[in-house]
């Protein structure tokens, strides 16, 4: 099926690796250009590097929200326009909640709910409303569908996220813009080293999941793609589970 993403202009963010170089290369393999988006530059560039035609590579950390604010500015100046935004940049540190630190907590909040609710009004402000189309994608967790212990921070991040995506998608739906989740459970990236390191580890934690295995990177792109392209134009508001039946099974 031909998605109809050649020519469209795409910002993800935490683009460096994982989940959302994955996309990036999802995006550019149907012809989408892509301004790749992580606070470290050297896997970025590499990844700038695979395809420079189709992928630019910004350095943005999310903290700084006036930064956040330019990028749809910095889509529109490297490529004429500006078709999707995805919200992939995310940190999740893990603590009792009894003894979080504050500033933690607030970093998170800021990275994973603030940034992206930032840069989507900053897109839609400049770019989809005016145009009366664009795509956001924003990725959660399944941390946010089932809270964690000891990510209660993150927990809450990502649950505020799903909420947003859904407010923001029945605000947007009638200006042609499609506003959507996903939210990803276990997968085989750098993050979950501390599990992928250890066999037995791994193995307590695949026996949770009804696949039993860890998700590999390259299985997010596919619906990053068919949400970013106008074939998905009256799906809005939704969540779409990536965790091989993990939610499912609780």
């Amino acid at each position: 099926m031909d998605l109809g993403l050649e020519g469209r202009v795409a910002i993800v963010t935490g683009a460096s690796r994982g989940l959302g170089a994955a996309a990036v290369r999802a995006l550019a393999a149907e012809g989408a250009r892509v301004l790749a988006v992580a606070r470290t530059t050297d896997d970025l560039e590499r990844l700038a590097a695979s395809a420079p035609e189709l992928i630019a590579a910004e350095s943005c950390d999310m903290l700084d929200l006036e930064r956040v604010a330019a990028l749809p500015e910095r889509a529109l100046e490297r490529f004429g326009r500006l078709d999707v935004v995805v919200n992939n940049a995310g940190i999740a540190p893990a603590a009792r909640f009894a003894e979080q630190d504050w500033q933690v907590w607030q970093d998170v909040l800021t990275v994973n709910v603030t940034a992206p609710a930032v840069l989507a009004h900053a897109a839609g402000a400049r770019c989809f409303l005016p145009q009366r189309s664009g795509k956001v994608i924003n990725v959660a967790s399944t941390s946010g569908l089932r809270g964690k212990p000891s990510l209660v921070a993150y927990s809450t991040s990502k649950g505020a996220l799903v909420r947003f995506t859904e407010a923001l998608a029945g605000e947007w739906a009638r200006h042609g813009v499609q506003v959507n989740t996903i939210a990803p459970g276990a997968f085989d990236t750098v993050a979950q080293a501390a599990v992928t390191g250890s066999p037995d580890v791994l193995e307590k934690r695949v026996r949770k999941i009804p696949a039993r295995r860890m998700g590999e990177v390259e299985e997010i792109g596919p619906l990053v793609a068919l949400l970013a392209s106008p074939r998905s134009d009256f799906v809005t508001g939704a969540t779409f589970v990536i965790d091989g039946g993990e939610v499912a099974k609780l």
